[in-house]
């Protein structure tokens, strides 16, 4: 890769949307141009380099998204187009998928889902026009860990890479599910076929058969042309099905169909398509009770569970934290041709004193906002809570809040635990009371335990033989 950063434009008439996505952009790393019309972003097309991604709004005064999109793919056929919409009506995400666009953003979007989407997005293009890899991963493919749980994870992807079985991925988003699919195939006797990802959950549903299959020209009113599904495009590799518990459940069927046989129609088409593709699924939804609410197909989630790979959340393996961050701290001082940030001691602890809802791709964006915003060479405590505030800022606002009654919240969750016949509640819940206190106690002391352990009344042995017992679970 180039140490040049990859240039984006961002397209759209909304002033502070324009503002905030070029912003967050900025603070990964890439250099982001803002038009407020399709008209100025062709403009610019005549005047200067061509970006290597674009985001584009759909109404916008004028031409509006979809014929920007038009206007740039007759230019530029391999650009990648994201599309940006408030309105996620089947015209508009119908129109940008069949236009060329390469994943469609509905708005309101948390910003580190656009950062991510745009790594990702960059990353698959230089995949695309890069020979095979010889041997090791790269930096941002690379998955690091000295965890028990990871040094176990480490060991199966090692097993599992060359046996041509079907992989499920299961952990929270942000964990790095897709680092652990590239891995499996970058490790296997497929590794210099394609790769290719697709997040069943950001395709409208009506769309998802066809860019999972493909279409013949004149399949459905806009099918100007045949289209190659994903997994034609991983004929001979590996198909990778991100959030594949959103899959609707006519097309579970049509998929289930191809693992057990190797074949399809596209839609619209009568030539039976042949393929050779390995396929790993990932999810962060327990699917074992998306069967028993009849949203899945037992027969699919067999197939698709040969073996089972668990990522742990960020939280549970805090030992890592320091290796990562330092990882991410230095790809952000390659891109910015600058020095690389160092953690102050306060500053790590405040690291590992946080809870990590965004898990590890949450501490990536904020180590990348750390190297663009931090004053000096050594982060301070001061910059850490500043750069925190802002990352947890989305989280926040998704969640309930302090102030709501958690008493009615936890008697929510027994009757749902008690309705799904688990037992052990009382254990579980004391279990995640004290792990949510002690987190809470320590955040607000920046991991001083004694301190912590003084304002919850507790002995500062006893908070400490708590805390560990907790992190020794898998």
């Amino acid at each position: 890769m180039s140490d040049n950063p990859a240039r984006i434009w961002v397209v759209d008439d909304d002033r502070s949307v324009r503002f905030v996505l070029a912003t967050a952009l900025r603070e990964a790393g890439y250099d982001v141009d803002g038009f407020e019309s399709a008209h100025d972003a062709l403009d610019a097309l005549d005047e200067r380099a061509a970006p290597d991604l674009l985001f584009t709004d759909v109404r916008m005064p004028g031409q509006d998204g979809l014929a920007l999109l038009d206007r740039i793919k007759a230019r530029l056929p391999r650009l990648p187009v994201i599309v940006m919409s408030a309105y996620t009506d089947v015209a508009s995400t119908a129109g940008a998928f069949r236009g060329g666009a390469h994943e469609f953003l509905s708005k309101p979007f948390d910003l580190d889902d656009a950062v991510a989407l745009a790594a990702s997005t960059l990353g698959a293009v230089e995949q695309a026009q890069a020979p095979a890899r010889e041997g090791a991963a790269t930096q941002s493919d690379a998955l690091i860990g000295d965890a028990p749980a990871m040094r176990t994870l480490f060991r199966a992807i090692g097993r599992l890479a060359q046996a041509p079985l079907s992989v499920l991925i299961t952990g929270e988003t942000g964990t790095g599910k897709e680092l652990v699919a590239r891995a499996l195939h970058r490790e296997s006797p497929r590794a210099r076929k394609p790769f290719v990802a697709l997040n069943t959950a950001a395709i409208p549903a009506e769309l998802l058969e066809s860019e999972l299959f493909g279409h013949e020209a004149g399949a459905f009113t806009g099918a100007t042309r045949r289209h190659v599904g994903r997994f034609e495009q991983a004929d001979g590799g590996t198909l990778f099905l991100d959030e594949i518990g959103d899959m609707p459940l006519p097309l579970q069927t049509r998929l289930l169909r191809v693992l057990a046989e190797g074949e399809f129609f596209r839609v619209g088409g009568r030539e039976l398509i042949r393929v050779d593709v390995r396929v790993i699924a990932a999810t962060h939804q327990d699917l074992e009770g998306l069967v028993a609410d009849g949203r899945f197909r037992a027969d699919l989630l067999h197939r698709l569970d040969v073996v089972r790979l668990r990522l742990p959340p960020l939280r549970e393996r805090r030992e890592d934290i320091p290796r990562l961050a330092e990882r991410f701290l230095a790809a952000a001082a390659i891109k910015f041709e600058a020095p690389a940030k160092r953690l102050s001691q306060p500053a790590l602890d405040r690291l590992l004193a946080y809870d990590w809802p965004g898990n590890v791709r949450q501490l990536e964006n904020l180590c990348w906002r750390l190297a663009a915003l931090a004053p000096a060479d050594t982060v301070t405590r001061a910059d850490m809570d500043d750069a925190l505030d802002t990352a947890s800022a989305p989280v926040r606002n998704a969640s309930v809040s302090a102030e709501d009654d958690w008493e009615s919240r936890l008697a929510a969750w027994a009757r749902e635990q008690l309705a799904l016949g688990n037992d052990g509640l009382h254990a579980q819940a004391r279990e995640r009371f004290e792990h949510a206190l002690f987190e809470a106690a320590l955040e607000h002391t920046g991991g001083r335990r004694s301190e912590a352990a003084a304002r919850l009344g507790l002995g500062r042995n006893t908070l400490t033989r708590k805390l560990g017992s907790g992190r020794k679970r898998p």
